[in-house]
């Protein structure tokens, strides 16, 4: 594939106290009824607490904002839960009833290790403007297998089923001297996309010495049958992540492909260090990626457009 970057869309003015800083994980959901593209962020206050919101682009110029959410559109967590020490949203699901349901993770920091991410469900039946959390609790709670991350969901509805992507691990690894998470891409599927099995089904492993964790996974539909995997890679050489890519016919089984990703960090720019959290979108013939840089977005989201697959 070959990309051509489109430049930062939206970068937080600090003017909001829940969004000093931050744009990260960009989540778009295709609008046409209103002409726009609602992209789902997630911005952090001077504490670097971490809450979602959103800014509207125009459908017929994807880099062009027209609207931002004013507010944030959940707190977080009550002291003592998974997301009380942020909330940050990874995927949007339209519901046939009409209702959004907002996936997101819930942060928790530790006391003996670094941080918790679990994972969990908002709903909005006002288009996108409000959400209500599901439950106080995750929908993807700890197992053995997963016992400190099972977070960076994503999901789409097929046939009545809601599938989902996510990453998962036990495990804490020494990078540099400091602990970092290691965790794979699994699989689930559920009937109401709020009831979820236990053990994910390992999808994407690591491979090699280098690679310690993926992003968020985002799925999307090939043109002629099958599906794109894009997600991001985190290496322990480079210290950030890189953006990989994956194809596959039943989404359980993946051809990694990272190689033709196409989309990288570049020079002297708020992506010259770090690139991640792919999320790409098909509009009237076009595929944008929306995306983040450096500091897992500290600068904004940024867009680039396909020129070749």
């Amino acid at each position: 594939m070959k990309w051509r970057k489109l430049g930062l869309v939206y970068r937080p003015d600090g003017s909001a106290p829940w969004a000093r800083t931050h744009a990260m994980l960009p989540t778009p959901l295709d609008m046409p009824e209103l002409g726009i593209i609602r992209i789902f962020i997630t911005c952090c206050d001077s504490d670097g607490i971490s809450r979602p919101g959103f800014v509207d682009v125009a459908r017929d110029d994807p880099t062009r904002v027209v609207h931002r959410s004013q507010s944030s559109l959940m707190d977080i967590g009550l002291p003592g839960t998974f997301d009380e020490s942020g909330v940050l949203a990874t995927c949007v699901v339209r519901c046939p009833d009409g209702r959004l349901f907002m996936y997101y993770v819930g942060f928790e920091i530790g006391t003996r290790i670094r941080y918790r991410l679990l994972s969990g469900l908002a709903i909005s039946e006002d288009g996108g403007h409000t959400f209500q959390r599901q439950s106080t609790t995750p929908v993807l709670e700890r197992t053995p297998e997963d016992l400190y991350f099972r977070g960076g969901p994503f999901v789409r509805l097929e046939d009545g089923v809601f599938r989902m992507w996510y990453v998962g691990g036990s495990t804490w690894l020494d990078v540099a001297g400091k602990p970092m998470p290691e965790y794979r891409i699994k699989y689930l599927e559920s009937s109401d996309g709020i009831a979820w099995g236990r053990n994910g089904q390992v999808v994407v492993d690591l491979t090699g010495h280098d690679e310690h964790g993926f992003g968020r996974p985002w799925v999307v539909s090939q043109r002629d049958g099958g599906l794109n995997l894009y997600y991001s890679v985190r290496r322990k050489s480079l210290g950030a992540y890189r953006m990989g890519y994956a194809t596959s016919s039943d989404g359980v089984s993946w051809l990694r492909r990272d190689e033709d990703m196409g989309l990288d960090v570049g020079p002297g720019g708020f992506d010259d260090h770090a690139i991640m959290y792919a999320a790409v979108i098909e509009l009237d013939g076009q595929t944008y990626c929306y995306y983040n840089g450096n500091e897992f977005g500290k600068e904004g989201f940024a867009v680039a457009i396909l020129e070749q697959e």
